[in-house]
């Protein structure tokens, strides 16, 4: 890139703006050498954008991110390379500060990198040698405190207690001195004065054999001596011997620590590299958030119009576009500016009035264009593209030179020359006012035979121009794109707008009476003016008025489309909400119907139980099972639909939203249709779990399933009936309350003594009843678990983890049940804490289940509230 180029486009003094904005010395002075890349870059160049794009989501985000700033430390850190050298001071804090500023970067941007998707700067934070740095700053801060000052090491202390009590003894010397009334005629002044770092007395010339010591200095006027007393003299020559010795004492501190740093050099100058690339990108970021900057997509630029057709995804295959461009240093004064380019057109020739804004144009682009190729970001709106330039030449003002023998038109012809000579497909050409400073006949001849050389290169070129020639070269080169700077015809003033598609007229002669020269000149001179050009002005304003009445109509019709858009979207919205509020009620009423399910399950497996201890059948077993199983199916079926209803309702949202976002459609309330919910989102998970294991629902419909889940087996023929007598060990039904006791011995004939629970009494044989015994019963019927569904055996630790609340139950039951056959006593249950619905299933089930003697949950080291302890009768 031509330096001389650069500076007509003021590209120095945004990098240089740029540049005060980093921390360290070491980061301004890599900006300050920055230049364009060149097309060879381009992954270096989108690394660059990439780092400092998302530096500025860290900075403007909720809880922003701050790279702290440390002292330069390049100039001194190669010290550390070689054995016996010493850090100073002010070095070693400089270098505590790097090290504590990357430890701290790198722990902000390690807990924020998922949240703000910064994944790039989280991979150059990786890199950083994070032992190393902490080892670096534990090294340092053991002498050095926050504030740079060396502690109050105990090795110093003793000398420091020394300094300060011979400061002491002086200050006293003094005092005895200062303070005597006899020596007021002695002393110029009762202040002790400094010469030579030392403290003296000023006294009077004519006094000088009151106070012994030595003389320092003699004032200007020779009436005042500055006298050192010989006892002050012994006290500050052994403050001057225990300060070396404390400077002695601190630079043996000062090289041991150096030493300790040595082999972490290499490190450290890795973490320089990377810190100074953070700063850099950081800075960049800083002042593009501030001047309300994007990063432009790349782009390549296209020769020919064969390359027309790609899609919009790839921004490689679209022309270059600029929205809303902003002259950086023209401040709140910018006019914002779309220029936008067609497929297959690389020239692009701006007409229009004088100080309308030709060449800020010219220069914004090219200087935005420099600003992309440098990394940095550039004050346009986002979606716009850049390609990437190899060179950049220009022609731009006046080069008029006296000591080179140059005319204004030949500065002119040997910009343009070289352009023509050099450049190629890869370069940017600017040139401004073309063909002007001769005839103007000639001068467009010499710009349009120009253009063609430079279009048959397939440079890439800007143009400004007054020549009426150049606008119609723009309508008839396939090349070519015209466009105008606005001109308002009521005010008589540029409006500074650039206006794509239509040349524009120059305006001088409005202009000319404008700036104040006399109507009756610019009568003259409109007289002079052909028939013919009259007629171009004319054409030039009627397609002006084409063009501006068709930007009204595309932009009536994208507000009528619009707002169609958003009614259609909104009565979706509300057709959508309506049915998700009916699944809602759906969902409410299948709980309700879930929770009697299980309440009647529970009752009816209860009555099971009583059953097993009296007479029953298998027809009666088989039957309760059957209703059991009927309901449960019922429920579980309706269940499914409803999420089925739900998933596709949460589907049609997304959609829904998708398009809303895309056409920036705002609902009643003010808001966007908002992401699902992860709840939302992970119904349809639930949902095809449900559907993959349709066989397995069916299963775990029951716990015990019909033939598969009871071995009903009838007595044998053979077997004797069971006895129901009274003797001891049976069971029985005392009085009206029919309590439930143990017969233990009898007492006489028709007089038993009963267990009932702890106490013991005397009751009549008339008063009792027996019951069947248990082991008849159990002893009639065996009972086996379905082979599928287990081994038989209980668990000291059922996991629920993972599983459905209906599964969760079915598991917890068939575990109690296999405690119950196997006289299984306890054992614990991991059910996760989660949102707390599997915890709660569990805690209600366990609360009414008949043979649960206690549970309770776990300590916190083994599990907490995820866990639960289940202790058996």
């Amino acid at each position: 890139m031509h330096r001389k180029t650069l500076e007509q486009l003021d590209y120095y003094r945004i990098r240089d703006e740029i540049a005060g904005f980093c921390v360290s010395e070491e980061g301004k002075s890599s900006l300050l050498r920055r230049e364009p890349f060149t097309r060879e870059k381009i992954d270096e160049i989108n690394s660059l954008k990439r780092l400092s794009s998302q530096w500025q989501r860290a900075i403007q985000s909720k809880n922003p991110i701050r790279l702290q700033g440390w002292g330069e430390i390049a100039s001194f850190l190669k010290l550390l390379q070689a054995d016996g050298t010493t850090l100073e001071q002010d070095q070693l804090y400089s270098l505590m500060l790097f090290s504590d500023s990357a430890l701290s970067l790198y722990a902000s941007v390690k807990s924020l990198a998922a949240e703000l998707s910064l994944k790039n700067l989280l991979d150059m934070a990786e890199t950083l040698p994070y032992s190393a740095l902490e080892q670096t700053v534990s090294t340092i801060s053991r002498i050095i405190d926050k504030n740079g000052e060396i502690k109050d090491l105990p090795i110093l202390r003793e000398i420091r207690a020394r300094i300060a009590e011979i400061n002491g003894e002086i200050k006293a010397a003094l005092k005895k001195y200062t303070s005597d009334t006899s020596l007021n005629s002695v002393l110029e002044s009762n202040v002790p004065a400094f010469r030579a770092d030392r403290q003296v007395l000023a006294v009077k010339a004519s006094q000088r054999n009151r106070i012994s010591g030595i003389v320092h200095e003699v004032s200007a006027s020779g009436q005042t001596l500055f006298i050192e007393p010989e006892e002050v003299v012994r006290k500050n020559n052994e403050l001057l011997q225990e300060e070396a010795r404390l400077a002695q004492k601190t630079r043996k501190i000062f090289k041991e620590t150096t030493a300790l740093l040595h082999p972490l050099y290499d490190d450290l100058k890795s973490a320089l590299k990377s810190m100074t690339l953070f700063d850099v990108t950081y800075a960049a970021a800083r002042w593009g958030a501030e001047h309300l900057c994007n990063y432009a997509l790349h782009c390549e630029k296209q020769s020919s119009l064969e390359q027309i057709g790609q899609t919009e995804q790839d921004s490689d295959g679209l022309p270059p576009l600029l929205l809303q461009a902003r002259h950086p240093l023209l401040g709140d004064k910018a006019v914002p500016i779309d220029i936008k380019w067609l497929s297959g057109k690389n020239v692009l020739i701006i007409t229009g009035p004088n100080t309308g804004g030709k060449t800020v144009t010219l220069k914004t682009f090219a200087l935005l264009s420099m600003l992309n190729q440098s990394g940095f970001p550039i004050p346009a709106a986002d979606g716009s593209r850049l390609p990437v330039f190899n060179a950049i030449f220009a022609d731009i003002g006046d080069d008029q030179s006296i000591d080179n023998s140059l005319s204004t038109f030949s500065a002119h012809m040997k910009n343009i020359a070289a352009a023509v000579k050099h450049a190629d497909e890869n370069s940017l050409v600017l040139l401004d006012e073309f063909g002007g400073g001769t005839d103007p006949q000639e001068g467009g001849a010499i710009a349009m035979a120009c253009l063609d050389s430079l279009i048959a290169k397939k440079a890439f070129v800007l143009v400004t121009t007054h020549h009426g020639s150049l606008k119609n070269y723009g309508y008839t080169t396939p090349s070519c794109i015209n466009a105008s700077a606005e001109f308002d015809a009521d005010s008589l003033a540029p409006t500074y707008h650039i206006v794509m598609g239509v040349p524009g007229e120059s305006h001088a002669l409005d202009i000319a009476k404008r700036s104040g020269l006399p109507t009756s000149i610019v009568s003259k001179a409109k007289s002079y003016l052909t028939n013919q050009q009259a007629d171009v002005s004319t054409l030039i304003r009627g397609l002006t008025q084409k063009h501006a009445e068709l930007d009204r109509r595309e932009k009536e019709f994208a507000s009528l489309e619009k707002r169609q858009s958003e009614k259609i979207l909104k009565l979706e919205q509300k057709d959508l909400k309506l049915r998700q509020k009916e699944n809602e009620l759906k969902e409410r009423e299948s709980r309700n119907e879930s929770r009697f399910l299980r309440e009647t399950r529970k009752a009816l497996e209860n009555l099971v139980r009583e059953l097993r201890e009296g007479e029953i059948t298998r027809e009666k077993t088989l039957k309760m099972r059957k209703f059991i199983n009927d309901l449960t199916e019922d429920v579980e079926e309706q269940e499914l639909e409803l999420e089925l209803e739900k998933e596709k309702l949460e589907e049609e949202e997304k959609a829904l939203q998708k398009r809303m976002e895309s056409e920036e459609i705002i609902l009643e309330n003010g808001m966007k249709i908002s992401k699902a919910s992860d709840s939302r989102s992970s119904s349809s998970k639930k949902t095809k779990k449900k559907l993959s294991n349709k066989e397995a629902l069916k299963k775990a419909k029951a716990t015990y399933t019909d033939e598969e889940v009871f071995n009903l087996a009838p007595r044998s023929k053979n077997a004797p009936p069971p006895k129901f007598e009274f003797a001891e060990g049976a069971e029985v039904l005392v009085g009206k309350s029919r309590s439930r006791g143990t017969l233990l011995h009898e007492e006489k004939k028709g007089l038993w003594t009963v267990q009932l629970g702890s106490i013991r009494m005397s009751v009549k044989q008339k008063d009792m009843e027996l019951i069947a015994p248990t082991r008849n019963a159990v002893a009639d019927y065996t009972v086996e678990l379905n082979k599928e569904e287990g081994n038989g055996s209980p668990v000291f630790e059922l996991r629920l983890l993972g599983m459905r609340e209906e599964e969760a139950l079915h598991a917890l039951q068939k575990q109690l049940d296999l405690c119950a056959m196997t006289n299984f006593k306890s054992f614990s249950v991991i059910h996760g804490k989660g949102n707390g619905i599997l915890q709660q299933a569990v805690q209600d089930y366990l609360s009414n289940y008949p043979g649960v003697k206690s549970f309770y949950y776990a300590r916190p080291e083994d599990g907490g509230f995820g866990k639960t302890y289940v202790e058996l009768n």
